[in-house]
């Protein structure tokens, strides 16, 4: 009985770190939104880039994490770098330009995709519920882009190619060296970061803008919202059961819709909840299916 209340303890504690990880998240993406209006894209990046970069290097020299192990150069690494290059200027992309409630929208559909690269690259079982759900949420992100309709913008396209790149790092992540910490791999994430700004930097031609106080303040919090996100969703998954703590990543989705209405005027109309709901369910239904092919503990 002990044991039940010490788990039910740990897993509400795991959900309320996810929670408040896909908060931050939320944070970080609606201060990028405004900062991105100031300054360009490319050196929003670069500057995210060196401040993370910054702290989960010294998150590695906390933990004696070695940041040049002979396993960051490896090719598999290199194709989590390519797909981490993609997802964060093309999200970051999609925020700055878009609605950043149908950008958040979009990037539910993250474990969807990630149910069938595992299929496709990992080789892992998927059966036909599983794929029928995939298709299904797939069928949501469809009806949240809506191609057909008159507002429909390209733009739109940048959320779903950022969704694929978080996808690709993500199946990357599961088979990176075991000898290569998360402190490890943030440091490259966000090295990727400042790459990544400084490419399209230079295809954007802007001229670097010096920072008001009031440009730098919001650079400094979307440092903090994005390091205490991550730092909070590796916390969540290492404190409560997967089960019980994974499905409340979708809160993310409540928070940036909220933000996108009441900070940026956004509106929501039946087509977009009705796309969020598909997308939402079948990945819940995903991952309920993958639980129970657990072996029973």
């Amino acid at each position: 009985m002990l044991n039940l209340e010490s788990r039910r303890q740990e897993n509400l504690l795991g959900i309320a770190w996810m929670i408040a990880s896909m908060a931050a998240f939320a944070i970080e993406d609606a201060f990028i939104k405004i900062v991105t209006k100031q300054v360009p894209v490319g050196q929003v990046l670069m500057m995210f880039g060196v401040g993370g970069m910054c702290v989960f290097a010294l998150m590695a020299k906390r933990v004696n994490a070695d940041l040049f192990h002979p396993q960051v150069f490896t090719r598999r690494m290199f194709f989590r770098a390519v797909f981490e290059f993609m997802g964060r200027l093309c999200y970051v992309l999609a925020i700055s330009l878009t609605p950043m409630s149908s950008a958040t929208a979009i990037l539910q559909a993250a474990p969807l995709f990630v149910a069938f690269g595992a299929h496709v690259f990992l080789k892992e079982k998927v059966d036909t519920k599983t794929w029928t759900a995939i298709w299904i949420g797939l069928f949501g992100v469809f009806i949240i882009l809506r191609p057909s309709a008159d507002d429909f913008s390209a733009l739109s396209l940048l959320a779903v190619i950022g969704t694929l790149g978080v996808v690709g790092r993500d199946l990357f992540s599961r088979t990176a060296p075991l000898a290569l910490t998360k402190e490890v791999l943030g440091f490259y994430g966000f090295t990727t970061m400042v790459i990544a700004g400084a490419c399209f930097g230079a295809w954007d031609g802007k001229a670097l803008v010096a920072l008001q106080v009031e440009q730098t303040l919001i650079i400094c919090a979307v440092l903090t919202a994005g390091v205490f996100a991550y730092t909070a969703l590796m916390t969540a998954m290492r404190t409560g059961s997967i089960a019980a703590v994974t499905p409340y990543r979708y809160t993310r989705l409540l928070f940036g819709i909220s933000i996108g209405v009441i900070a940026f005027d956004e509106q929501l109309d039946a087509a977009m909840l009705l796309g969020c709901a598909v997308v939402i369910g079948a990945g819940l239904f995903i991952g309920w299916q993958s639980q129970r092919r657990q072996p029973a503990q």
